[in-house]
């Protein structure tokens, strides 16, 4: 297979960066790259401790990652370079995460690192370096549209990342470029295999690259110590049924770990108040929302107000919306919608644009 990177020309004798995080996909994408004829530069953003991160196998940008993605651009011949980004990574990323598990919000670190080291300060280097484009692993497609460039799901649904990049700009898609959006990840592997790269058979990534064992909690306890400190867990009017050892352990939507016996039926999270540090609760028909209210909202396709679908998380289906100012509202009531969320606007299998969940308006449901 020979990747299209939409060039508008022959790629012999233009410059293609690729974004290198030492796993299958950005590794095939750089041969993929190669194979066509381009010059390509691989770059590796280094985002937290190399010491600390030796070892993690299943986290991105980690040590054992970078001496991989340098070992794949040594195999093929091209150049391969590694910046540190730290400090930037930690304010705008990690920082951040800890901030809106503290405020009571869910967050979406990898949007986060998409909106600024991945897709501003990581594409500006590639400018820098006077590439054509910059090409990286995801799984999305950009698809030549009547008014410029689009984003799209992937062909693979059980792949497509493009729930993530919903705050990528206009002027950044016309620069970036997904060669893996048409394909299944079982043709990736193949293709890795077929051109000999070490890292063919390599695992894929399960968790937030700086939270490789998935304790969320305890990288906020970290970054963030107050956040740990216990509360009350009481019902939708105020009457207490227990205690908990910190917000930080509770996401809205959560049904187990709540460790309170005695219910006729299941309770969920509804709502975190980080002020009273009170996690409230109630029953399942409690979570379902009718509408929310979004903020830092960005548009790729034409400001659509009807026909249209709403994700509110990666993996959840897109549900019928309707757009109205800065509001999302659903056809019918939508449930797990959690403040601090994104919610991504689709038409189809193109990608409008989103915005982030500041708050929600609940559903009127009767009790069974």
């Amino acid at each position: 297979m020979d990747a299209d990177f939409q060039l508008g020309r022959s790629p012999r004798g233009a410059r293609i960066v690729v974004a290198m995080s030492g796993g299958v996909d950005s590794s095939v994408v750089a041969a993929l790259a190669h194979r066509s004829g381009a010059e390509v530069i691989g770059i590796t953003l280094q985002l937290y401790d190399h010491g600390a991160a030796t070892g993690r196998a299943k986290s991105c940008c980690a040590g054992r990652d970078i001496h991989d993605a340098r070992a794949v651009a040594d195999r093929l011949g091209f150049a391969h370079h590694v910046f540190d980004y730290e400090s930037r990574f930690r304010e705008s990323v990690i920082e951040r995460f800890a901030d809106e598990y503290a405020s009571g919000r869910t967050p979406v670190p990898c949007i986060s690192c998409n909106q600024g080291v991945k897709f501003t300060d990581l594409l500006a280097l590639a400018r820098d370096l006077g590439a054509d484009c910059l090409a990286t692993g995801h799984y999305a497609r950009r698809v030549a549209g009547p008014d410029g460039p689009e984003l799209h799901r992937a062909a693979d649904p059980a792949r497509d990342q493009s729930y993530f990049l919903f705050a990528t700009t206009r002027d950044q898609l016309d620069f970036l470029r997904f060669p893996l959006g048409g394909l299944p990840k079982a043709a990736v592997r193949d293709l890795a295999r077929e051109l000999a790269l070490i890292v063919a058979d390599k695992p894929d990534s399960q968790d937030i690259c700086f939270v490789p064992d998935g304790d969320y909690a305890r990288i906020v306890e970290k970054v963030r110590p107050e956040t740990a400190h216990p509360g009350e867990i009481v019902d939708q009017d105020g009457r207490v049924l227990g205690m908990h050892r910190g917000l930080i352990h509770f996401t809205v939507g959560q049904r187990r770990g709540l460790e309170i016996g005695g219910q006729s039926a299941p309770l969920y999270v509804l709502k975190l108040e980080p002020e009273s540090r009170r996690v409230v609760v109630g029953p399942r028909r409690a979570l379902a929302v009718r509408s929310a209210r979004l903020d830092g909202i960005n548009w790729l396709g034409e400001d659509q107000r009807d026909g249209l679908a709403v994700k509110v998380r990666s993996l959840a289906r897109p549900a019928p919306a309707r757009i109205d100012g800065d509001r999302v509202i659903f056809r019918t009531p939508e449930y797990g919608v959690a403040p601090g969320q994104a919610a991504v606007i689709y038409e189809g299998e193109r990608v409008l644009g989103g915005g982030w969940i500041a708050e929600t308006e609940a559903a009127a449901l009767e009790a069974a």
